[in-house]
C-alpha cells in the first residue's frame, strides 16, 4: 500500500499529542497517572491539565527532534546524519529543547563543541530511549526500504545514544511505523516477528524481547507491566521509577504493546501508554506515533491537536504542512525510482 498525506501527518500529530498529554504526568507512579487517565483524559478534561508553566499541548523533546528529524529530511531530500546532528547541537545550544534526557543533552554539547556526529553519542552503558523517542519519521522516509529503515534508524540513533540496544529500539519504532503505514489490518505476531528480524540486525536482546511481547499481548496492563518493565534488565537491578521507567526496552516494548492492545483506537492507545505511570510522555509519543500512522490524522481528536505548541510555535498548522511536504517528496522519490 502506498500511504497517504493523512497518514503521514497522523504519525507526526500522533506522536505531538501524545508526548503532550503524557507532559503532564511524567515522572509520576502509576496510581496518580491512572487517575489522570480516569478523571482527566477520560472525561474531556485533558485540555484543562498542563505542567507547570506549560499549558496543555506544550510537547517535549521526543516529539521536537522528530520534528527536527523531518525537517532535515525536507531540507536534505534524504537521510543526513551530519545535517540532523547540528540540528540537534542547534535546539540544545539555543535552549529550545523542552525536558531532554541526561545523555541527548550530553551528546548535544558534544556536537555543539565540534565533535563529530560518529562520536558525540553517549556510550554504554547507558541506555535510555531518547533514539528510540524519535525515530518514528524514519519509518514515514523508508517504509518501503527495510535496509535503508534500519541504517537509518541505527545513524540516527547513535547520533546520541552508543550503545547498540538504543538504535535497535529505534528501529522497532522506524519499522512499526513503517509497517503500520502499510497494514489493512494488524496481526500483532506477525508485527512483532518482523520487528524482531529487524532489531536483531543491530541487538539481540531488544529483538528477544519483542518475542517476548507476543506473548505478553494478551495480559491486562496491570499484569502487563510486570513483565515489560523488567524486560532487558538483569537479576536483581533496582530502578528507582514506578511505572516504566526510560530504559529502551521496556519503554519501546510499552509502547508496542499500547499500540497493539488497541490498534483501531487512537485515543485508547493513548490512554494504556499513560496510565502506566513512569516516562509516560515518552511511551506516549511512541505508540502515538504508530496509532497515527496506522489509523491517519482523522482518527485524532481535533479539538486537543488544535491545541499542539512548542513554546508558542510549529503548532498544528505547521507539523501538518510539514509533514504533507515529506510525503510529497517521498512520493516523487518513489515516482522517480520507478522510471529509472
Amino acid at each position: 500500500m502506498i500511504p497517504c498525506k493523512e497518514q503521514f501527518s497522523g504519525c507526526l500529530i500522533g506522536q505531538c499529542l501524545g508526548d503532550a498529554t503524557g507532559f503532564p504526568v511524567e515522572g509520576y507512579a502509576q496510581e496518580a497517572c491512572k487517575k489522570y487517565v480516569e478523571e482527566t483524559l477520560k472525561t474531556g478534561h485533558a485540555e484543562d491539565r498542563g505542567r507547570g508553566h506549560f499549558p496543555f499541548g506544550q510537547y517535549t523533546d521526543d516529539s521536537q527532534l522528530a520534528r527536527e528529524l523531518l525537517q532535515s529530511y525536507a531540507e536534505c531530500r534524504r537521510f543526513d546524519p551530519r545535517n540532523y546532528a547540528g540540528r540537534i547541537a542547534s535546539i540544545f545550544s539555543e535552549k529550545r529543547i523542552v525536558g531532554a534526557g541526561r545523555a541527548t543533552a550530553e551528546a548535544a554539547e558534544r556536537l555543539s563543541r565540534g565533535i563529530s556526529w560518529e562520536k558525540a553519542g553517549t556510550l554504554p552503558p547507558s541506555a535510555g530511549n531518547g533514539s528510540a523517542m524519535r525515530a518514528g519519521p524514519v519509518g514515514l522516509m523508508f517504509f518501503d526500504n527495510p535496509e535503508g529503515l534500519i541504517k537509518s534508524a541505527y545513524d540516527q540513533g547513535r547520533i546520541t545514544h552508543q550503545d547498540r540496544r538504543c538504535s535497535a529500539g529505534a528501529v522497532a519504532i522506524a519499522g512499526a511505523v513503517a509497517l503500520a503505514l502499510q497494514a489493512d489490518s494488524i496481526d500483532s505476531r506477525q508485527f512483532l516477528f518482523r520487528l524482531s528480524e529487524w532489531a536483531h540486525t543491530i541487538e539481540h536482546t531488544v529483538s528477544s524481547a519483542l518475542l517476548q511481547l507476543i506473548e505478553w499481548i494478551s495480559l491486562p496492563p496491570d499484569e502487563a507491566v510486570k513483565f515489560i518493565s523488567k524486560a532487558g534488565l538483569g537479576p536483581g537491578y533496582y530502578d528507582e521509577w514506578h511505572g516504566i521507567s526510560p530504559f529502551v526496552t521496556g519503554s519501546v516494548l510499552w509502547s508496542l504493546y499500547s499500540f497493539l492492545r488497541s490498534p483501531g483506537n487512537y485515543l485508547e492507545t493513548i490512554r494504556t501508554a499513560v496510565a502506566v505511570g513512569g516516562d509516560v510522555d515518552t511511551t506516549a509519543a511512541m505508540a502515538g506515533a504508530v496509532s497515527g500512522a496506522y489509523l491517519g490524522l482523522k482518527a485524532i481528536p481535533l479539538q486537543l491537536s488544535q491545541r499542539l505548541t512548542d513554546q508558542g510555535t510549529w503548532g498544528l498548522d505547521e507539523l501538518i504542512g510539514l509533514a504533507y511536504r515529506c510525503h510529497d517528496l517521498k512520493m516523487e522519490q518513489m515516482m522517480r525510482g520507478k522510471m529509472l
